[in-house]
């Protein structure tokens, strides 16, 4: 059996009618840039994640670089994020001038450590990012608290966590601001970039939507010096018509997760946790798993896609030796670094697959 890693194109081909009926009737329009089609998306996402605003922008590093800098986070700032994400996390912080600062990850839920935050803090500390990471909130009641105890600003990097919830709140609409990337592969994705921040502070959305459009709310009218990031009307389009099936893609992702914590419960693997009062919504199916690369080949000439997301710690990165940290600054992110391990996960996957897959785990691993 064959398992990809990801199926984009059995998701296209059950939505098909629907897609090229959207595309067709933007070109039909020769709307490009803008119009009903992007406005109404905006209002549908924001309605979705219970937001008053959506600003609709080219991806989702500009929806962090945007929003921080809406906020006024700049150089001679300093912004905490976790040591294990994409770079675009902390690349968005160090666009805006100010220094990023990592904190090491939680144990059990790989996000953010909240511990670690508040003694991170210095009277530099402008903002905090903290990341929904593969799907699981993090811990935004503390973060909260932190922030309004000591002033600070707080952007979620919601970009795998579209629809995850803490005690029914929806991510993004927690913190000051939220930000979100439709990449393609992505809980709710679209053909091509695009990235969103929602906000329920309309003086915000107003600064973010003009940041993202050259510094202006009219044609002309720059009232600063902004950037050219804008959704594409095709993408929002394509993203208007895919977000009614959201909920259902994400039921189906929770069931192939809880089918994958069963068959794989008594092996060795260690499987992602769930804080109480969380909805994680499964943007990946991250294990871990001693002997990783090892396994990845075996898994891989047993016809089993897989990933590591991610296999070096942002603080390890070359791109970030300038700021003179360690591997053993950061001992979870760096040790789990090198055991993560992602499974296939995506709606369409079926149980004979991930049964498959477990068996060929089980085989490769023993237990």
């Amino acid at each position: 059996m064959k398992v990809p890693f990801v199926d984009l194109q059995t998701q296209y081909t059950a939505i098909k009618n629907e897609i090229e009926q959207t595309i067709a009737d933007v070109i039909a329009k020769a709307v490009f840039i803008g119009g009903a089609y992007v406005r109404q998306f905006e209002k549908d996402f924001a309605d979705y994640c219970s937001a008053r605003h959506c600003i609709g922008v080219g991806n989702g590093t500009d929806a962090l670089y945007i929003a921080l800098r809406a906020l006024g986070v700049a150089q001679g700032d300093e912004v905490i994020t976790v040591a294990n994400s994409f770079i675009a996390t902390s690349e968005a912080i160090t666009m805006t001038g100010a220094k990023v600062v990592f904190a090491d990850c939680d144990p059990e839920t790989y996000n953010i450590d909240t511990e670690q935050v508040s003694r991170l803090l210095t009277s530099r500390t402008k903002a905090i990012v903290p990341v929904h990471l593969y799907g699981c909130p993090a811990d935004m009641l503390s973060l909260n608290n932190l922030a309004r105890k000591h002033g600070l600003f707080i952007v979620e990097d919601a970009a795998q966590a579209h629809g995850a919830e803490i005690n029914g709140r929806r991510v993004g609409a927690i913190g000051h601001a939220g930000c979100f990337s439709f990449y393609p592969a992505k809980n709710l994705g679209a053909y091509g970039d695009g990235g969103a921040i929602i906000t329920n502070d309309e003086a915000l959305a107003t600064k973010c939507r003009m940041i993202a459009n050259h510094g202006r709310l009219t044609k002309y009218d720059h009232e600063l010096e902004g950037i050219n990031s804008r959704l594409d009307t095709l993408q929002a389009a394509i993203l208007k018509a895919k977000l009614k099936h959201l909920e259902t893609w994400t039921e189906r992702r929770q069931a192939a997760a809880d089918c994958y914590r069963d068959l794989l419960k008594d092996s060795p693997v260690v499987m992602p946790t769930v804080p109480t009062g969380t909805r994680h919504v499964y943007h990946l199916f991250v294990v871990r798993v001693k002997g990783r690369e090892s396994i990845m080949r075996e898994l891989s000439n047993r016809g089993i896609e897989t990933g590591i997301h991610y296999p070096i710690a942002l603080p390890n990165l070359i791109a970030y030796r300038y700021l003179g940290y360690r591997p053993e600054d950061f001992p979870i992110a760096t040790a789990y670094s090198k055991e993560i391990l992602s499974l296939p996960m995506f709606p369409e996957i079926t149980k004979s697959q991930i049964q498959y897959v477990c068996n060929q785990v089980k085989n490769v691993i023993g237990g």
